[in-house]
């Protein structure tokens, strides 16, 4: 086996995982298999939001969207999860899906491209959509899915079934953060993770992350990027640690980082 077959294909890097706090485990699984190693700074947590009569009624609508693994948890805390017979689920990505098909929702639809609203919304199973939609899904964030089937002519039920809060990552983490090698990549799956990450550093530490490599999980994320000057910029198909990563190894094996 020769040199190049042998090396895993990040060896040698760090990548920087803005997961939640106690959600990185994914990432450092994927990284650990291609060779990385892994800096988690969480600036968000996320907590139950008891949201019991809005989940009844958002999942007895002929289509339920579900928005993240999350959502699958938080609701499965509050209800049994299971379709009626010719209900119809979506899911923002695989993850989502896969996380559904765990509690025994299995067969979720999701976007075959994107795991962003933009790509949910394209699906043609809401175009136009039933005139009830139950959304499983925590406050913030995602508001398009809402408001465009709104538009669309359908009623959304909405179910909050976990909420965000802010946490500020320490000195300590902040200060490894700068020390990371060249050889280092800030995976990037949301705007809000990522912008309590960018309002903690002053401008020594965004330019110094500006030079860093940057995986966004979606053409709208690396817009935001690329906006505030970030310079290597990486799209993945999805915010699923292997796609980020895999997406991540491909710019690496091309040689566009030495």
């Amino acid at each position: 086996m020769d040199k190049s077959s042998s090396t895993p294909a990040l060896a040698g890097w760090y990548v920087i995982s803005l997961r939640p706090s106690g959600s990185h485990a994914p990432v450092r699984r994927a990284a650990s298999g291609r060779g990385a190693r892994v800096l988690s700074i969480s600036t968000l947590a996320l907590r139950p939001q008891p949201s019991l009569p809005a989940l009844q009624v958002a999942l007895a609508c002929p289509l339920v969207v579900v928005t993240s693994p999350a959502a699958v948890q938080f609701a499965r805390r509050q209800l049994p999860l299971s379709a009626a017979p010719g209900q119809r689920w979506l899911a923002l990505g695989a993850g989502t899906a896969a996380a559904l098909e765990r509690v025994g929702v299995p067969g979720a639809i999701f976007p075959a491209e994107g795991t962003d609203s933009e790509a949910l919304l394209a699906l043609p199973e809401l175009k136009p959509p039933p005139s009830a939609v139950g959304l499983v899904t925590a406050p913030g964030g995602r508001g398009l899915i809402a408001e465009t089937l709104a538009q669309r002519g359908a009623q959304i039920h909405r179910a909050n079934v976990y909420r965000r809060i802010a946490v500020h990552p320490s000195a300590a983490r902040l200060r490894r953060l700068r020390t990371l090698p060249r050889e280092s990549a800030l995976l990037v799956s949301s705007t809000e993770a990522f912008d309590g990450l960018w309002q903690r550093l002053d401008e020594t530490g965004r330019e110094a992350l500006r030079g860093r490599a940057a995986v966004a999980s979606s053409p709208r994320l690396a817009a935001h990027l690329a906006e505030l000057g970030f310079r290597m910029i990486v799209l993945a198909p999805g915010a699923a640690p292997d796609s980020l990563l895999d997406a991540l190894a491909a710019d690496v094996a091309r040689g566009r980082f030495r």
